[in-house]
């Protein structure tokens, strides 16, 4: 059957299962976009308001659903604004495929208008970059990119076509996906001397990172702390693989990790890191992170084994594969005293918070008290996200998206309409801060073109909250460039793209907003005002070892 490449590409979609793609037009990939048109019952196109928010939306949807998110851009700086969300994407290991169009082959190489090298750009930060420059490839390629997202350690796959491809014709022979390609490259002893090591401890701890999430593995993982009688911390990407109400669940780990966590760990004689990658965010000061431990790293990707942190012993696999085989080996052991001085920890440093004024761990203790702990959480990055981390109880993996590794401010809204998209039965909430919000705020446009109704709570505290808190920490209360109390409204601005929008200034309004936005049903803006000054505590302070975690009653001692 002959095709033309923009045909081949819209086919190639249908194979790989995408019901959904996110992007903006242009000159270059209008041959992509006609052949979209005809297929418009098959693959439904989101139209955003720009490409960052196609990139961060198609990045939401893969999370949420744990399919490939695809994003769609044109030549030039329709491919350059896909940058950032590809960047995210690569940091947390999100499956991806980005499809940028170039110009025409002869043009290539010649500083053509609005032609960039794409594939030279986001090499540093893809798994993989093609430039197809011949139709008789493209379909191959399209599908190698696809395999290569999904396959052992997720992550963005860039595929850059030249316009002239996607008018060209060539034969065109569907294909099924392939299997996934193993990346298991542990041995028998590899597993034999993780159950030693698990068998031998006396104060277990078991550290769980995004890679849990990935590999499926919530329930292997929750086995395993029940055979191990074992204390448990998590990574931001980690939210939800356990339940946040089970008992022996103590927290995030890290620099606004709960002193629960982080002593902990500083205390234990084994410490067992599930999917993790031993960021500086959780390590602190690697030269004393569990530095009374030995470390069993289980990750599938075999270049993070003693890149940050030395282990004594490691397996490289899938988690969820891995942990089966392990928990068949284990018979349940009670570690009673430890159980109980970690029980101690928590019950001594609880959470907490200003209880008499409006705040955003109030906010989120609402939000999972009136959704009873099944909405979907997305957030931007900074102060919010912290508090969205600490105060909501995530039971399940897949709830909780956020920008861990590159930590990207306007990453939220996106995020959250791709989630909703790919899960439309589920209350989808993206929590934002005024400085995050200004990022990308447009995408609130996109929601209210498609009527998808996402819930944008902005926490308005009129300053850049977490620069902020380290200014007052750290430098001396020079609170250079932070301030954001201008003559935005946020609310007007949210009516002015098409959305509802609801301001609570006070704590009793803030369930009445929140029942009302759900009841709603479309999209809605909540802006919170809160203090300028409320902090995010606990808090380590970069480079120092996590057990020197501080609070603020730990600052009114000094």
């Amino acid at each position: 059957m002959q095709l033309t490449g923009a045909e081949i590409v819209v086919e190639c979609l249908k194979e790989q299962g995408v019901d959904t793609v996110f992007g903006y037009p242009g000159g270059t990939i209008l041959n992509v976009y006609d052949a979209l048109y005809m297929h418009s019952g098959e693959i439904k196109h989101i139209l955003t308001s720009h490409e960052q928010g196609a990139a961060h939306a198609a990045d939401g949807y893969a999370r949420a659903t744990g399919k490939v998110g695809v994003c769609l851009a044109t030549s030039g700086p329709g491919a350059t604004n896909l940058v950032t969300g590809i960047a995210t994407a690569y940091m947390d290991s999100v499956p991806m495929v980005a499809i940028t169009c170039n110009v025409v082959l002869p043009l290539l190489g010649k500083d053509t208008f609005q032609e960039v090298d794409i594939a030279g750009v986001t090499m540093p930060i893809t798994k993989h970059g093609y430039i197809v420059k011949d139709v008789t490839k493209l379909a191959d390629t399209i599908r190698k990119a696809f395999a290569i997202a999904k396959e052992g350690r997720p992550g963005p796959v860039l595929v850059d076509i030249t316009k002239d491809v996607t008018a060209n014709k060539c034969e065109y022979e569907k294909a099924l996906p392939a299997p996934n390609a193993s990346s298991c490259k542990y041995t028998r002893e590899d597993i034999e001397k993780a159950v030693e090591l698990i068998k031998a401890a006396k104060r277990p701890f078991i550290y769980v990172g995004g890679g849990a999430v990935i590999s499926g593995a919530a329930q292997e993982v929750r086995k395993l702390a029940e055979l191990m009688d074992s204390p448990v911390c998590d990574t931001l990407m980690g939210k939800g693989v356990m339940d946040g109400h089970d008992e022996r669940y103590t927290g995030m780990i890290g620099m606004h990790g709960t002193k629960a966590s982080n002593l902990g760990v500083s205390e234990c004689d084994l410490l067992v890191a599930l999917g993790a990658r031993f960021s500086d965010r959780v390590v602190g000061n690697a030269a004393m992170f569990a530095s009374r431990a030995k470390v069993l790293h289980i990750d599938i990707d075999a270049a993070e084994i003693n890149k940050n942190i030395k282990t004594a012993a490691s397996v490289v696999g899938d988690l969820k594969e891995v942990l089966t085989l392990i928990n068949r080996e284990l018979t349940p052991v009670e570690h009673k005293e430890w159980n109980n001085h970690i029980k101690e920890l928590k019950e001594k440093y609880p959470l907490n918070y200003d209880k008499n004024m409006l705040s955003c761990p109030y906010i989120m203790e609402e939000i999972d008290r009136i959704t009873e702990g099944k909405a979907l959480i997305t957030t931007d990055v900074g102060q919010h996200q912290m508090w969205a981390a600490q105060y909501y109880k995530y039971s399940q993996p897949r709830t909780f998206l956020s920008s861990g590794g590159l930590g990207t401010m306007g990453y939220g809204l996106g995020a959250c309409i791709g989630a909703k998209v790919g899960r439309p039965d589920t209350i989808c909430i993206n929590i934002a801060g005024d400085g995050c919000f200004r990022m990308n705020m447009n995408e609130l446009a996109t929601a209210s073109r498609y009527q998808i109704p996402i819930i944008e709570i902005v926490i308005n505290n009129h300053v850049l909250g977490m620069v902020r808190q380290w200014q007052t920490l750290f430098y001396d209360k020079r609170y250079s460039q932070t301030v954001l109390n201008d003559g935005v409204d946020f609310c007007m601005v949210a009516k002015g793209l098409g959305c509802e929008a609801i301001k609570v200034t006070k704590k009793d309004e803030v369930a009445d907003a929140i029942t009302r936005a759900i009841e709603m049903n479309r999209p809605v803006l909540i802006e919170c005002i809160i203090p300028e000054d409320d902090k995010v505590f606990p808090m380590v302070p970069a480079g120092a070892p996590i057990s020197e975690v501080f609070d603020a009653a730990d600052l009114e001692k000094d």
